[in-house]
């Protein structure tokens, strides 16, 4: 989780620079369509198995729309209307999104210091936003904040490869993207600098095609309230590279707010070493469940045949 955060809140540095040369949702569908193509074309060299049933098929469409195609414009849309630090902020509020919903879907009731140590985080978060304030870009960064929350729920019930459904949903939502930018913004007008180059490369395959397939497989092996938790570090993360990169100083309440978000991630750290950190699985008889591909094993043998008759002596 340290990688992986620390690769999104590069993301919203790389989507700055990269927008000074590419339309908001032209550049969304260019990160999702080039990182879908890069894990698909792992996903031919493995031969992972494609999934046939209509169920598995209509979750992963439905993670195109909502986690990528969404998420993806309204983060892209809540950059450019912010400040790097503050987008990366309020496009980062998913551990509060996701602790009620994660309760109500798969029983992981958190605990009250989770609970508390969480909203000490989200505090920081807003000691940074509020002297800012809020405006239409703050609820276009905190939707993206709420489909990315919907799209981290969405993937626990996807029974299929993790690397399938993070190539099929980025190909989907690239897709959408792409035909939403033809008619939102006409044909794309793009400067292929060597900087957006470079930031749509790092966009592509570290912050997505890398990360997409990690935190996919975390979230099958976590519990959703922890894992989410961590992402608070994102915004320290974007408002320490938003300063040393594009000079922008958060000022002392940003330095505050994320002195905040620290502690209360070591309050976290504290309370994951007092519960198990596996995902509590329902028992299905005689079948269990892998992890890592969130495929059932064939159940266990049973019946006449496969019983052994003990020797009878005379």
């Amino acid at each position: 989780m340290l990688w992986i955060t620390a690769a999104w809140g590069s993301c919203f540095v790389a989507i700055t620079i990269a927008l000074k040369d590419a339309p908001v949702l032209w550049l969304a569908a260019l990160r999702a369509l080039v990182a879908g193509a890069a894990v698909g074309i792992l996903v031919g060299i493995q031969r992972v198995p494609i999934p046939r049933d209509a169920r598995t098929w209509a979750l992963i469409a439905c993670l195109g729309l909502v986690n990528v195609a969404l998420g993806f414009a309204t983060m892209f849309a809540a950059a450019a209307g912010l400040s790097t630090g503050i987008a990366s902020v309020l496009a980062n509020a998913q551990p509060l999104l996701i602790l009620l919903p994660a309760w109500w879907l798969y029983s992981e009731r958190p605990s009250p210091s989770a609970i508390a140590a969480i909203a000490v985080g989200f505090t920081g978060l807003l000691i940074v936003v509020l002297p800012a304030g809020l405006g239409t870009g703050a609820w276009v960064a905190l939707t993206s904040a709420a489909a990315t929350t919907a799209g981290t729920l969405i993937s626990r019930i996807v029974h299929a490869d993790l690397r399938f459904v993070a190539a099929a949903q980025l190909l989907i939502g690239g897709a959408v993207l792409a035909a939403t930018a033809t008619l939102a913004e006409g044909p794309p007008r793009i400067d292929w600098t060597l900087p957006f180059i470079l930031s749509l490369l790092f966009l592509s395959l570290v912050g997505t095609a890398a990360t997409t397939v990690a935190w996919f497989a975390e979230t099958r092996r976590a519990r959703l309230d922890s894992l989410a938790a961590w992402t608070l570090l994102v915004p320290v993360y974007g408002i320490l590279l938003s300063q040393l990169l594009m000079h922008e100083d958060p000022g002392l309440w940003g330095w505050v707010g994320t002195g905040v978000v620290l502690i209360s991630m070591g309050l976290l750290a504290v309370e994951s070493r007092r519960r198990p950190a596996a995902v509590p699985t329902r028992s299905i008889p005689g079948m269990t469940i892998d992890p890592a591909t969130s495929h059932p094993e064939a159940p266990a043998p049973h019946g006449r045949d496969h019983i052994r008759p003990e020797r009878k002596h005379r």
